[in-house]
C-alpha cells in the first residue's frame, strides 16, 4: 500500500540532499567547535557556513542568527529574554507582552505561565472569523510597560497569513511617537517554505524558524535578533552561539538547516503547483462531501493548508480510517494533539464545539501529485460515508 503523507505542516521528511551534508558530521567530522584543533575548527567552519547561509536567506547579518534546539526554545528564548532583559535593567512597573489568540503553544503557554506566577501582564489580541489579527485591537492595547508583540507569520492550524508588516508600520509609528522600544518577534515556522521572510522587509526584531517543518532535521531551530536588541539568554554555561546559548553545539543539525534554507530559494518555483493541487483538493472535498467547510481565510492562507470541519463525524475517526487507507492528515497542532480534543484556533475564530471536534487539517507537500489528490478525495469521499452509514445504524 503507497502511504500518501498530508501532515506536511506537524514535520516534513528530511531531504536527501539536506541528510548528505549532514552525514560527516556524524562520524568523520566529529570535533567540538570549541576546540582550537583542527577537528574543532573543523566544526566551527561548518556552523560558520551554517550561519551565512541562514543570513542571506533572511536579508540581515550573520552575528544576528543564533541556533537552537528547536523552534519552541526560540520562541521561549525571544519571550522570556526579552523579560529577563526588562528585569536586569531595573524598570519600574510590570512588563506587558501582546500576543495573539491563535500563537503556536509554545507562545501561548509561556506567556499563560508567567501571567499566572505574577511575573508579566499580558493581553491576547481577537482575531476575525478568518482568522486574522484585528488591528484596531492592537495600538489601543499598549501600555507604558509593554515590551513585546509576538505575532506568529502563518498559522499552523488553519494557514492564515497575518499582515506583519502592517503590525511593524504600527510599532515603528508608536515607538517613535512616544520613545518607548516595543520589540516585534514572529513565529515564522509555517510561512519560511512559501512566504518572503527578509526580517528588514517585515521590519521585525526577532524571527523564529524550525528545521523539521522545512525539510531538515529535527532538534535545530533558530532565533534571529537584530542587532541592538537585547535579551538575556535562557541556558546558561561555557557562551557559545555568540554568548545566546550555552551547550556543545548540535552540528549536523546546524549543518541541515543551512542546507534546508538553501533548497527551500530554490523550491519556491514550486510554490504555485502546491496551491493549484490544494484548491483541486479542497473543492473535491466540498464537491464530494456533504456538510463540509473550509475553515480560516481563503485569500491570505498558505498555499499547502486546508482545515476542514465535516459535520457529523468525529475528527479521531476520519483521521484513523483514512491512515487505515494510506493517508496522513490530523486534527491540527501535534503539539496539541495529545492534550485535548478542541483547537483553541478555531475556537477562536468563533467555530462551535461540534464543529471543532470535526475539523480535520491537511497540509500538502513538495512531493504531492495529482494522482494523489484524486486517491485522496476517493479514500476520503468513501470514509465519510462509512463512518456516517455506522453513525445512522
Amino acid at each position: 500500500m503507497k502511504r500518501i503523507y498530508l501532515d506536511n505542516a506537524a514535520s516534513t521528511p528530511t531531504d536527501p540532499r539536506v541528510l548528505i551534508e549532514m552525514m560527516p558530521y556524524f562520524q568523520n567530522k566529529y570535533g567540538n567547535a570549541s576546540s582550537i584543533h583542527f577537528f574543532g575548527q573543523e566544526a566551527q567552519s561548518a556552523i560558520d557556513d551554517a550561519r551565512r547561509k541562514t543570513a542571506d536567506f533572511l536579508n540581515c547579518d550573520r552575528k544576528e542568527i543564533f541556533f537552537t534546539g528547536s523552534a519552541t526554545e526560540s520562541n521561549n528564548l525571544a519571550i522570556i529574554g526579552a523579560i529577563r532583559k526588562f528585569k536586569k535593567e531595573k524598570h519600574t512597573g510590570k512588563p506587558h507582552i501582546i500576543i495573539s489568540q491563535i500563537e503556536h503553544e509554545s507562545v501561548l503557554e509561556s506567556v499563560r505561565y508567567l501571567t499566572e506566577i505574577g511575573e508579566i501582564e499580558s493581553t491576547l489580541l481577537s482575531v476575525s472569523d478568518d482568522g486574522i489579527i484585528l488591528l484596531d485591537e492592537l495600538e489601543i492595547n499598549f501600555k507604558d510597560e509593554t515590551i513585546l508583540i509576538s505575532i506568529m507569520h502563518a498559522n499552523n492550524e488553519i494557514g492564515a497569513i497575518q499582515p506583519i508588516r502592517e503590525i511593524s508600520q504600527i510599532i515603528r509609528k508608536f515607538n517613535k511617537e512616544k520613545g518607548k522600544n516595543i520589540l516585534f518577534h514572529t513565529d515564522a515556522v509555517q510561512s519560511v517554505n512559501f512566504l518572503d521572510c527578509d526580517v528588514a522587509d517585515l521590519g521585525i526584531d526577532m524571527l523564529t524558524i524550525s528545521g523539521h517543518k522545512i525539510y531538515g532535521p529535527k532538534g535545530v531551530g533558530v532565533l534571529f535578533v537584530k542587532s541592538g536588541t537585547n535579551i538575556e539568554p535562557l541556558i546558561l554555561g561555557s557562551k557559545q552561539e555568540l554568548g545566546m546559548r550555552s551547550g556543545t553545539e548540535n552540528i549536523p543539525s546546524i549543518v541541515g538547516i543551512g542546507v534546508a534554507l538553501d533548497i527551500v530559494k530554490e523550491e519556491r518555483k514550486n510554490v504555485d503547483k502546491i496551491s493549484k493541487l490544494r484548491d483541486e483538493l479542497m473543492d473535491g472535498i466540498l464537491t464530494n462531501i456533504n456538510n463540509s467547510k473550509i475553515n480560516g481565510t481563503l485569500k491570505k492562507r498558505l498555499p499547502n493548508n486546508i482545515n476542514v470541519s465535516i459535520s457529523g463525524i468525529n475528527k479521531d475517526d476520519i483521521i484513523i480510517a483514512l491512515d487505515l487507507k494510506g493517508v496522513a492528515i490530523s486534527g491540527g497542532s501535534a503539539c496539541y494533539s495529545k492534550t485535548s480534543n478542541i483547537s483553541h484556533v478555531l475556537d477562536a475564530i468563533g467555530l462551535s464545539q461540534d464543529e471543532n471536534e470535526s475539523s480535520i487539517r491537511i497540509t500538502l507537500g513538495r512531493h504531492i501529485t495529482q494522482k494523489d489528490i484524486k486517491k485522496v478525495i476517493e479514500i476520503l469521499k468513501e470514509a465519510v460515508i462509512s463512518l456516517k452509514n455506522k453513525i445512522s445504524k
